[in-house]
């Protein structure tokens, strides 16, 4: 009788321990913190690992990290902050890039490129050095930029432009435009002669040919609005869009069928898939939360958590090698009125209040 009973108090035990992984896995949370403020681990592992303060002034925009040198490349306004994230020190900056919303890393030609949205130009430096090695003309207020290695071209999505800048790797120079038809907002490629672009004021994902530098497809991706982040799953040939109206549209890269549309916080401007772990991820500015996503297969999608980042952090970028997720943000002021010249007015940023913040599981 004994042995019995404790019997049945440990398959009672084991009963409730599954049915609260379940419960956790069927509602998840935001990551909870302890007494201290520490963040605590979620469902899906991920949360803050650190704070790095860099203050400085101005503004800031997309972010991009070389694994290689552990160098996070970010966009200040008028110059890129390099910074090695493992001492926490900034080690060179990229200056006269102004209005630079992005950095594309060439590393077969060892080239990195920043897209001057104010100046129409795209900066091309040493990534070694950071030593700058020249310009290449764009078209109007180039915005987000992406290395494609299959054509060994860099793409500069030219905002007010409707296009995209085509530049040679190797040499710097403009090759060619691809009329897009639209406001281009992110752009990902697939290492297989394609490149992929939000349309945002369209609600579209165009198709591009690398190569012969023409739209070959256009899809529309409703219900998703005004679409602005984009990654991309090359394997299984699925794109992620962040959308305005907080959802993620999931969708098929070789038909353009969307297949999901989960929802994500408000605010999203970045983007991000991990390969290794299965993750799609956007960093959602107004609602401070960064949504994990995960890739159950091909065609299904689940909501793992929103784990708590800080308001305004709402573009990212990702280490695939140590899962490492980046965001930047700053204590923001109250946001103005509009006004007609300005109906979508921002926040002010508070003197020295810049920070990288860094998550991981």
């Amino acid at each position: 009788m004994k042995r019995n009973r404790f019997l049945h108090i440990a398959v009672s035990g084991l009963f409730t321990i599954a049915f609260a992984i379940v419960m956790v896995r069927a509602n998840p949370r935001p990551a909870p913190t302890s007494l201290e403020g520490t963040a605590i681990p979620g469902p899906s592992g991920y949360h803050q690992l650190k704070k790095i303060t860099l203050g400085g002034d101005g503004g800031w925009d997309a972010l991009t990290f070389d694994s290689s040198t552990r160098r996070l490349f970010i966009s200040r306004q008028t110059k890129v902050i390099v910074l090695n994230v493992d001492t926490e020190k900034v080690v060179g900056e990229i200056p006269n890039t102004d209005g630079v919303h992005d950095i594309a890393l060439a590393p077969e030609f060892n080239k990195g490129f920043t897209s001057n949205g104010r100046a129409g130009t795209v900066t091309i430096f040493d990534m070694k050095t950071l030593a700058v090695l020249g310009q290449a003309q764009a078209g109007a207020n180039p915005d987000i930029i992406v290395y494609d290695p299959s054509s060994k071209r860099v793409f500069a999505m030219n905002g007010r432009g409707s296009d995209a800048t085509t530049i040679d790797a190797a040499t710097g120079k403009v090759v060619g435009t691809i009329a897009l038809a639209g406001k281009p907002e992110f752009a990902v490629v697939d290492g297989a002669g394609h490149m992929y672009v939000n349309i945002e004021d369209k609600s579209e994902v165009v198709q591009v040919d690398s190569q012969k530098l023409q739209v070959t497809a256009r899809w529309p991706v409703a219900p998703c609005q005004e679409p602005t982040g984009l990654a991309i799953d090359a394997a299984h040939h699925r794109l992620f869009s962040a959308c305005d109206n907080k959802m993620m549209a999931v969708v098929n890269a070789d038909s353009g069928k969307v297949i999901a549309t989960p929802p994500i916080g408000e605010g999203a401007d970045g983007a991000e898939f991990d390969p290794g772990t299965g993750f799609a991820f956007t960093s959602n500015g107004q609602s401070a939360t960064l949504t994990v996503i995960h890739e159950d297969s091909p065609d299904k999608f689940s909501v793992v958590e929103d784990v708590p980042t800080q308001k305004g952090a709402r573009t990212m970028t990702l280490d695939p090698k140590t899962h490492e997720v980046y965001l930047v943000t700053a204590d923001l002021g109250p946001r103005p009125e509009p006004t007609k010249d300005n109906p979508h007015p921002r926040p002010p940023i508070l003197p020295n209040s810049f920070v990288v913040l860094v998550y991981g599981r």
